[in-house]
Formats: C-alpha cells, structure tokens, sequence
C-alpha cells in the first residue's frame, strides 16, 4: 500500500467515524415520518371514515408543507447554523405529535379530529426541511469543499434508512397499539434525539452574508433540472412499481422497492465518494445513464427479476445522481449558503417527483403500467445534456 492510499484510508476511516453521530440524529428524526406513512391512510380511512381524496389530502400535507417551507429552513440553517436548524427541526416534530394526540380526544368529531391530524402533518413537514437541510449544512461545514458529494451521499442514506425501516415498525406499532402509539413515540424520540444534537460537539457557525433566495435559484437551476428529470424515474418507481407487479400477476409486490433500496444504500456508502474525485456531473451523466437503463428494463421486463433487476438500477442511479448534482449545485452557490444552496436545489427534484406521478399516470394506456416507465426512461435521458452542459459551464 502506497503512502497517498495509507492517508486516503485514515481519512475515509475518519469521516465515516465523525458522520456516523450526525446520520444518527437524522436517522431518529425521519423515524417519526417513517412511521406515520404506512399507519395514517388507515387511520383516516378506518377509523375516522373518510375517503380516499381526505386520505391523499392528510398524506400530501406533509410534503407540501416541507416544499413551502425549505427556502426558509436554508437561509436559517446559514445564519443560525446547522445545529440550531436540527433543534428547531426536533422541536415541531414533538408539536406535531402533540396534534396527533389531540386528534384521538375528538374521534368522535372526525372532522375536527383529521383536522388536528393536517396540523400535525404540516408542522412534520416544515420539521423535516429544518432537520434535513440543517444535517447537510452542518455536514458540510464540518467536512469542507473536499466532500460535499459523500455529506450530501451519506446524509441522505440515513433518511431513506428512517423511511425503510419506519414503515415496518410503524406497522407493528399501529396493529398492536392503535394510532396513540404513533402519536406517543412522535412526542418523545424527536425529543430524545435533541439530547444527541445537544452530545454533538459542534459550534454554531454563522455566516455573514443572509442569501438571496431568487438569486440562488437561478445559480442551481441547471442542476437542479438535472435531479428533476432524474427524479422521474423515481416518481415511476415508487408509484408505480407495485401495480406493475400486480398487473402481471407476479406476486411478489415487495420485491421491486426492496432491489431499489438496497442499490441506493450500497451505492451511496461504496460510491459515494467517487462525486469530490471526479465532479459531479461526471457522476450525474454517468449515473443518469444508468437510471434510464433501469427504467428500460421496467418497461420491456418479462419476468420479475428482469423488473428487479431495473429496479436496483434506478436505486444506484438515484443514489448517485442526486448528491452528484447537488455537489455541482453547492460549489455554484459557495461556502456561505450552503443551506439555502441545498434548499433550493432540493426544489427542483422535489417538484418533479410531486407532479410526475399523475402525469406519468394520465400518459400510460389503462391496463398498460409498463408504458409509464417508457416515457419516465425518456423524461430521464434528457438530464444527460443537462450535465454535459454543467461540464461546459464549469470548464470555462
């Protein structure tokens, strides 16, 4: 072993070891989204007796209200620091679980009662964008320019980890315990993991210039379009995936978003740091590619393995392209708005993914899911000139 690879593994051994806290408290913070998702359709459903329009309307609340809320939470994260975001974060987490209870006191008014309940939803989603974009801002003043895409990579990987494994806890909880155990644990761990924010042995780091939110979308706005188109192929994903199963009569209905997510995993711990070696859009045009092979092997996929198999795709694809692309989008913005940069990038994906699954929805033929992945394959393709002119923009 070579003296340069001696030191590139200390120092991947260090950064592992010092992320590891951080991803900690995202991981805990996003376990309180992870377990309401399965849980909450039913609730409203089941017990308080609406339909499927209030159910989308209680689902799509939290996501809404994390959209509208990340230009602030990004300027905040700047000027207060990334430590004081992920308090704040923490904090409406607990309030929103304190409408969740509320909810069960008026279950016998259930207007009133899933009115507290998209409440608590709202408050949730603002707490994400706080959470999220604090933890990238904070990781990414903690371990410099050098590592923008493995912070952004790594990061990340915890909240999809919190997402994954809420649904099965929040399952269990809601099965054997009713809503008041969601309700319950949504209080207390958001609170318990402001005690491992509070073990993080950071200094709040102010910047001295307050960003312009107008002037920091324009600069991302061509990575940010980059993450958008791919974000499609993700839309089409999780969407639509399991029907494609059914459709098929294959039976196994898991098995797509499991492939997904275990690619995006193990690409982002193993490949993650290929993003600061070679520059993002290097890795976004790549990683693109990939993701639209994936989705060609959904649409043309005779067999569930073959579906499987471009399943994993789109989970390394995605894993790879957005940290890819946010890295571009963080180094246009500069070191002093790092969380406004990462806010106003994060709209572009997170608009395209809210708007892709109807439309995609509208094109394909009824009876033919398989189509959506034909024209999700396309949408993506057009995010490769989309890096080579990231490439042409950095080169001059």
């Amino acid at each position: 072993m070579t003296q340069a690879n001696a030191i590139t593994d200390v120092q991947s051994r260090r950064f592992i070891w010092s992320i590891m806290p951080l991803m900690a408290v995202v991981l805990s913070g996003f376990l309180t989204i992870g377990i309401a998702l399965p849980v909450l359709p039913n609730h409203v459903h089941d017990t308080l007796g609406f339909g499927t329009f209030t159910v989308g309307l209680v689902t799509g609340a939290q996501f809404a209200a994390s959209l509208l809320s990340r230009f602030y939470a990004g300027a905040y994260a700047d000027t207060k620091g990334g430590k004081q975001a992920m308090r704040t974060g923490l904090l409406f987490t607990a309030s929103g679980g304190v409408f969740y209870l509320l909810s069960l006191v008026f279950v016998n008014q259930p207007v009133l009662s899933v009115a507290l309940i998209l409440v608590g939803r709202a408050t949730i989603g603002g707490a994400e964008s706080f959470i999220i974009t604090g933890a990238m801002t904070l990781g990414l003043s903690l371990f410099g320019p050098n590592n923008t895409g493995r912070v952004i990579a790594w990061v990340g990987t915890a909240m999809f980890a919190a997402f994954a494994s809420g649904a099965p806890i929040g399952s269990f909880l809601y099965g054997n315990m009713g809503f008041l155990s969601i309700s319950i644990v949504t209080v207390i761990l958001p609170l318990l993991s402001m005690i491992a924010v509070k073990a993080l042995d950071v200094s709040i780091v102010q910047t001295a210039v307050r960003g312009s939110v107008l002037k920091t979308l324009t600069t991302v706005w061509l990575p940010g379009m980059g993450a958008a188109l791919n974000g499609v192929g993700f839309s089409a994903l999780i969407s639509f995936s399991v029907l494609l199963y059914a459709q098929n009569g294959w039976g196994t209905p898991w098995l797509p978003v499991s492939a997904f997510a275990v690619a995006l995993i193990a690409a982002r711990l193993f490949l993650g740091h290929l993003i600061d070696r070679t520059r993002g859009w290097r890795v976004g045009l790549l990683f693109t590619l990939v993701m639209a092979a994936g989705q060609s092997f959904l649409w043309a996929a005779s067999s569930p393995w073959i579906a499987a198999f471009g399943a994993a795709m789109t989970g390394a694809g995605w894993a790879m392209v957005y940290p890819a692309f946010g890295a571009e989008a963080v180094h246009r913005v500069g070191s002093q708005n790092k969380g406004l940069a990462m806010a106003a990038y994060s709209a572009f994906p997170d608009l395209a993914i809210g708007l892709a699954s109807p439309a995609l929805g509208l094109i394909a033929p009824a009876g033919q899911i398989h189509a959506a992945y034909f024209w999700s394959a396309v949408m993506v393709l057009f995010a490769a000139p989309v890096a080579w002119l990231i490439g042409k923009t950095v080169a001059r």
